[in-house]
């Protein structure tokens, strides 16, 4: 034992006197050089590639390999402190101007405090000293708000003064108490929030406010938010009529401003305003706006006679550059929007601040956010696309669905039933085409025009982010292939453009494919496979799938959106930058924020349907109804040649219907509320799609294994579907294609391959064998499916539910 803890000791001496020798080698600059361009290509070389470098570079001959070892490890140890450092740096810059806002900010609250108690406490005075009329009369004399003196906007001097009333309105609503400002609600403040945001009580008009750190110059941010349209959704359109030099070196324009209306229950806004751009002492960048008096400033009368001209109060952009880079921007938005002009039940819309801050000031402020971390390389995205494009993709869908709700006459839409008693509203426009650069080839030019459909309705007591999650997520329930197929036929040239002249069937798989997502996640853009199949033979090799492109928002339960949205266009599989887009979709805007923890946080899906019985009737009625609504607006677009258009019509009349009626048959399920079990027949909870996939998973059991999968007593109605879900084997459904997808699990089956139902289309088959099982699974599919595997799980094939054949016929066609 003595023996070898002297062995042992003598080595490590060895090795030690090693070291000690190496660490005093000196480097000369040309074997630094050397090394250097070695560790730009390969930080981390072998022992065989270091000893290769010494044969190759005489300059390090008398360098030992392990010394060269031993300067790799400390340049990987120096380039991480550095890399560190840095980051700390960054997060300390970061965190000083957020600790910098933060206590501006609660300085300003402190100030606000103060005046509070002021008024408080006179109040107080006042009751004790008066009577109840006196008092009122002094409370009103206390509380009063700033008159704005009318300016003479007809020349340079009036507009230079009303441009100087304007800044100093705007900077005591931005940094000061000229506005009562209490917290959003959702909101928290925060270095790793997006910023802090506030929401106006008790002041003319509604408002917002919010203040934040960018990390770009004020100049560049003040670049992007002037072009409105670019960020602002619901801006149609923004021309500057005149521009002059002011003081300072600013300069005043005069601004016109379309607004999208976000149903077609409402006219559109337009504002006439004076926009003043200005540099102050402490070097901050100012962008402050305000509405001009008098009804007729502006373009003529024709072309703004769809619109309800509204108000701008002082509002506008304080950004502040910060040290070490980057900026601290505060925004105030402050509006009057005319509420008399809606009908009563949408005036919570235009008399919220809470929409206002959802609509325009949060959004100014992730858009900056979103460019400034596209800057720096931050954001990535999938499928090859440059995050630029995909922005521009997703603002273009949005602008195409705004498009179709609101129906320009100058953009050439016209309604066809106007007597008022229709349901669903068409409107044509034979200008509109779908030609581009791109596909000028492609056999467009013989489109008639596009006619769109659309409706506005309200619902009672559903959450709208649970219901377009659900429209997202089972397409199957509400959409129609055949549908689909038709629109994303206008982006085909051929004789076989058109649906039905080679016939093909949807499996009932939807394949979503990430493209990317805007920086707080309240934005996703992604592309949909709707899987198709023909039904011909010589055809059965082709691929027959309809793809989308979609957008999706305001699906988080967490976040605070202005609406939630689902909007979508049939794309080619290679849809090019320039693609031609014909949004659909749907908007639901909450009218009344009332949150439902117990609500929210429900889904509907293919297993929601089996939760009946008692304990589900029980658990519905102790969530009370909170009586909140919202208005659902519904628009798709259709293209038609000019020979077909009745008949485009009256399909676009009918599929809008239906899509009506289905997400009345959604909404009723998803509602808190629901029905009142004891008035009429219960409604069936299974929708007529998934009762027919569960009876055809049993007749292919029975018919391929000869013995039934469950009782013939479990067969009636909605208790098939039950039974099917609570069975005790492993039923996986997949849909036929040359890699199949699990569409369908039960319980057990779901267990089995430890995910859930949402999460089961992700999974393709192959992803649950070895190697050789994958190569036998795409080698012979159709003699796998014929087979039960271990612990009987059921692989079942199948394809358009809609049509009718039977249990023979089905069973052929699957072999």
């Amino acid at each position: 034992m003595a023996m070898a803890m002297t062995h042992h000791h003598n080595r490590e001496s060895s090795v030690d006197k090693h070291l000690d020798t190496g660490k005093y080698v000196r480097y000369t600059a040309e074997q630094v050089e050397a090394l250097e361009r070695v560790y730009a290509e390969c930080p981390k070389p072998s022992s065989l590639r270091r000893q290769q470098l010494i044969r190759e570079c005489p300059i390090l001959s008398n360098i030992e390999p392990k010394q060269i070892k031993v300067w790799f490890q400390n340049r990987r140890c120096r380039e991480k402190q550095r890399k560190e450092a840095s980051r700390l740096q960054t997060v300390n810059r970061k965190l000083t101007a957020m600790n910098k806002l933060l206590m501006e900010e609660n300085d300003r609250l402190q100030k606000q405090v103060s005046q509070l108690v002021c008024e408080n406490g006179y109040m107080r005075q006042q009751l004790h000293t008066v009577n109840a009329s006196a008092t009122d009369a002094s409370c009103d004399s206390a509380v009063t708000t700033p008159q704005h003196s009318l300016r003479n906007a007809n020349n340079p001097a009036g507009l230079l003064s009303i441009a100087e009333e304007t800044l100093a309105e705007f900077l005591s609503k931005a940094t000061g108490t000229a506005v009562n400002w209490v917290q959003m609600p959702g909101m928290k403040p925060g270095p790793d929030s997006v910023g802090i945001f506030a929401i106006s009580q008790s002041c003319s008009g509604v408002a917002a406010r919010a203040c934040g750190l960018v990390s770009l110059e004020p100049t560049k941010i003040a670049e992007i938010l002037k072009d409105r349209p670019s960020w602002f959704r619901d801006c149609r359109k923004l021309e500057v009529f005149t521009m002059f030099p002011a003081g300072n070196g600013g300069t005043i324009e005069l601004v016109y401003t379309q607004m999208f209306a976000p149903t077609t229950l409402a006219p559109a806004r337009d504002f006439w305003t004076l926009r003043y751009t200005t540099t102050l002492e402490n070097g901050s960048l100012v962008v402050c706006e305000r509405s001009l008096s008098g009804s007729g400033a502006g373009p003529s009368v024709a072309s703004a006679a769809q619109f309800v001209r509204a108000e701008v109060l002082p509002s506008g952009y304080l950004i502040r550059p910060c040290e070490g880079g980057g900026s601290i921007i505060h925004i105030v938005d402050q509006l009057n929007l005319e509420a008399w002009s809606v009908p009563e039940v949408l005036r919570p819309l235009y008399e919220s601040s809470k929409v206002i801050a959802q609509k325009m000031t949060i959004p100014a402020l992730r858009y900056v956010r979103q460019i400034s971390q596209e800057t720096s390389g931050e954001v990535v995205y999938s499928l090859g696309r440059q995050p630029a494009v995909l922005r521009t993709f997703s603002q273009r869908l949005s602008r195409g669905f705004n498009e179709a709700i609101n129906g320009f006459n100058e953009d050439g839409w016209s309604i066809m039933n106007c007597d008022g008693t229709e349901d669903v509203i068409i409107a044509i426009n034979s200008s509109k085409s779908l030609s581009n650069s791109s596909n000028l080839s492609t056999g467009l030019s013989f489109l008639g025009g596009v006619l769109c459909a659309k409706a506005s309705m309200l619902l009672q007591d559903v959450p709208p982010a649970v219901l377009v999650r659900f429209l997202r997520e089972h397409r199957l329930e509400w959409a129609d292939f055949n549908v689909d197929a038709y629109s994303a036929a206008s982006l085909k040239a051929g004789t076989y453009a058109y649906p039905g002249m080679r016939p093909t069937s949807f499996t009932g798989s939807q394949i979503i494919m990430p493209l990317g997502q805007t920086v707080e996640h309240e934005e996703l853009l992604e592309v949909i496979r709707l899987e198709g199949q023909s039904l011909t033979q010589e055809d059965a090799f082709l691929s027959r799938d309809i793809h989308l492109l979609q957008i999706c928002s305001g699906i988080d339960d967490n976040a605070v959106g202005a609406c939630s949205e689902l909007v979508f266009a049939p794309i080619d599989e290679m849809f090019p930058d320039d693609a031609a887009l014909l949004p659909s979709g749907f908007r639901i805007i909450l009218l009344e924020s009332k949150p439902d923890s117990s609500a929210t946080n429900r889904t509907l899906d293919l297993t929601s349907s089996l939760e009946v019985g008692p304990a589900t009737s029980q658990a519905a009625g102790d969530s009370p109804c909170q009586n909140a609504r919202s208005v659902l607006t519904i628009a798709f677009q259709f293209p038609f040649d000019t020979n077909l258009q009745d008949n485009v019509l009256t399909m676009a009349r009918q599929y809008v219907r239906s899509v009506i009626s289905s997400v009345q048959r959604i909404a009723m399920a998803i509602s808190p509320c629901g029905s009142s079990p004891t008035i009429g027949p219960k409604p069936s909870p299974g929708s007529p799609e998934a009762l027919t996939l569960a009876h055809w998973i049993c007749q292919s059991y029975s018919f391929h294994l000869g013995e039934e999968l469950l009782k013939s007593e479990s067969l009636g109605g909605d208790s098939v579907l039950k039974n099917l879900w609570q069975h005790q084997d492993a039923i996986l459904c997949c849909s036929l294609k040359s890699v199949p997808v699990f569409i369908f699990a039960n319980q057990a089956g779901l267990d089995m391959l430890e995910t859930t139902l949402v999460a089961l289309q992700d999974i393709t088959l192959d992803k649950i064998f070895d190697e050789s099982g994958r190569k036998a699974l795409c080698s012979d599919f159709t003699k796998l499916m014929q087979q039960v595997s271990i612990n009987r799980t059921i692989l079942v094939s199948t394809f358009n539910p809609t049509l009718n054949c039977s249990a023979d016929e089905y069973g052929k066609f699957i072999s």
